[in-house]
């Protein structure tokens, strides 16, 4: 395991200078020098001369002054804690990188429960560390197999695996002494409701060992406090150092659906009618994701609209299902609701779907979700500032190429120039969607953010049924018709697998412990289960 040794630590200063060959003794000189680096269009030196804003000084940090190299690779197996239960180790796998962090999976488990850890992460050791230690691995929180079949489980994981060899770990750094950060002091944070994300944050609040952190942008949709010595925040520059994605401060970015529009020969126009009037308001990348998605759950045959498609890198997940199997594939990064509608207005031409996507509202002359409606099941996208698109789009589309062009398959692309020239550019792109049949269905759609694996299903109440025999998604649909204010927290019952027999066995204490729920939801859900039990 990698030791930093203290004479040979140097300030973040100089890493910057030899990095990039700039000279810089201070944060700010650093910023300065970095003037043109671009994350994207975000520069951390423009945004904090625009904002009149410092960024907080790397002591405040528990994070090594020599980022860690990141020497792991996939499939490198490893023992970790277990997120849900901190008392037990198990063993993972690593199944994505990126800077200085690593994706990790529960041999066990399922991909919905992956977390990400630091390369120099105490919780994260070298396998047969446990064992030194007098310990013993565990099987993970929602083992999929009966428990007793654990130690022959691990034996065939470990069998013929590749180890993480103990020298690419990295020694934890150690705690600030106390809590030195200030309120209005910029970092970098990771989105914990998007771990996969790292974005430009401010400290709102300090209390005692806590601060708040706010992500710029989003209105206190992604908020959270933390201890000032979490692993979570990072100084200004971090990402930029350690080759992380650091997303832009939140620009909310929305399309509108033209249900009246052509769907083409591959999208079925009555599924189309089911989805909600428009995608957003919501991060660029999310309402990319959300359409495209849509495409391929309306298409008559998800593979033609999944073989428009090319493996992109950084952006959100979409997946389709045929040939028996689930395929799934990377959407490329974006940052603004330019490149959305440029990617689209591409893959719908390929579709030939017209007329269905534009930056205004159009009338619709059906009865559809309403805005009110899907703001409140989409607790995650809060009404906002739109941005909306003027008649100077298709001048910064025509001449634009860039490698988000790569991740749509070139082999029908047909150049649509003239379509962009149109006085206005409103009509625009095409999106399709998910095969649900009710309105109350769509709202279920909502609620879940980027879920992308629904299917029609009937969606009248479960309560008419046994509760002990709902799946977690009669579960999920209790929560969310129980009291809506619980809907915000219904994913939490998917991600824990919480099915019918599982819910009548919840407690509040339990709730919190383990599923991360504060008091109030937490007794709220208590009640309705305990009313529940009384009508079995």
């Amino acid at each position: 395991m990698q030791k930093s040794d203290p004479r040979k630590e140097i300030d973040w200063s100089d890493v910057r200078k030899h990095k990039y060959g700039h000279l810089s003794e201070s944060v700010s000189q650093y910023l300065e020098a970095t003037d043109f680096l671009e994350l994207g269009h975000f520069t951390w030196d423009k945004y904090l001369k625009e904002t009149c804003s410092v960024p907080a000084p790397v002591h405040c940090f528990k994070q090594s002054y020599t980022p860690p190299r990141n020497e792991f690779k996939i499939s490198m197996k490893l023992e970790a804690q277990d997120p849900r239960n901190t008392t037990s180790t198990c063993i993972a796998t690593v199944v994505g990188l990126t800077g200085a962090r690593l994706r990790l999976r529960l041999d066990g488990s399922d991909n919905k429960n992956d977390f990400w850890r630091l390369v120099d992460s105490a919780e994260i050791q070298p396998v047969g560390n446990c064992e030194k230690n007098g310990g013993m691995l565990q099987p993970p929180l929602g083992f999929r197999l009966n428990a007793s079949s654990w130690p022959m489980f691990l034996l065939k994981t470990l069998n013929g695996a590749e180890m993480a060899p103990i020298r690419i770990f990295h020694k934890e750094p150690p705690s600030p002494s106390h809590n030195f950060f200030k309120m209005g002091m910029k970092l970098e944070a990771v989105d914990r409701k998007n771990p996969h994300f790292i974005c430009p944050a401010t400290i709102g609040e300090v209390r005692g060992s806590e601060v708040l952190v706010t992500f710029d942008g989003w209105r206190g949709a992604f908020d959270y406090w933390c201890r000032f010595d979490s692993r979570d925040i990072f100084p200004v520059g971090w990402c930029s150092l350690t080759g992380d994605n650091l997303q832009p401060p939140g620009t909310k970015v929305c399309i509108y659906l033209n249900k009246n529009g052509s769907t083409g020969p591959h999208l079925d126009k009555k599924k189309v009618q089911q989805l909600p009037d428009h995608f957003g308001p919501a991060r660029a990348s999310v309402v990319l994701q959300q359409a495209v998605q849509a495409c391929i759950d309306c298409a008559y045959h998800q593979k033609t609209v999944f073989s428009f498609l090319k493996q992109g890198h950084g952006g959100e997940v979409i997946s389709a299902v045929f040939d028996r199997e689930q395929h799934t594939l990377n959407l490329p990064a974006v940052n603004s609701i330019t490149y959305v509608l440029r990617f689209l207005e591409k893959l719908c031409h390929n579709l030939r779907s017209d007329n269905l996507f534009g930056n205004q509202p159009f009338t619709q002359t059906h009865l559809s979700l309403t805005t009110t409606e899907y703001s409140h099941s989409h607790d995650r996208y809060l009404p906002g500032e739109t941005f909306v698109l003027g008649n100077s789009l298709a001048r910064s589309l025509e001449p634009h190429s860039d490698s988000m062009d790569s991740s749509l398959n070139p082999t029908n692309l047909v150049s649509t120039s003239q379509n962009l020239r149109a006085p206005g550019y409103r009509p625009l792109l095409p999106s399709c969607g998910l095969p649900l049949s009710t309105a109350s269905a769509v709202r279920r759609l909502c609620s879940r953010g980027s879920d992308r694996y629904l299917e029609s299903r009937d969606a009248s109440r479960p309560s008419g049924r046994d509760p002990s025999s709902w799946t977690v998604e009669d579960v999920m649909q209790f929560i969310r018709e129980a009291d809506p204010q619980l809907g915000p927290h219904a994913d939490l019952f998917r991600k824990h697998e919480i099915d019918g027999k599982a819910l009548l066995l919840l407690r509040s204490d339990v709730m919190m412990k383990y599923m991360g729920l504060k008091l109030g939801p937490a007794l709220k859900l208590s009640y309705h289960i305990d009313r529940l039990k009384q009508g079995v």
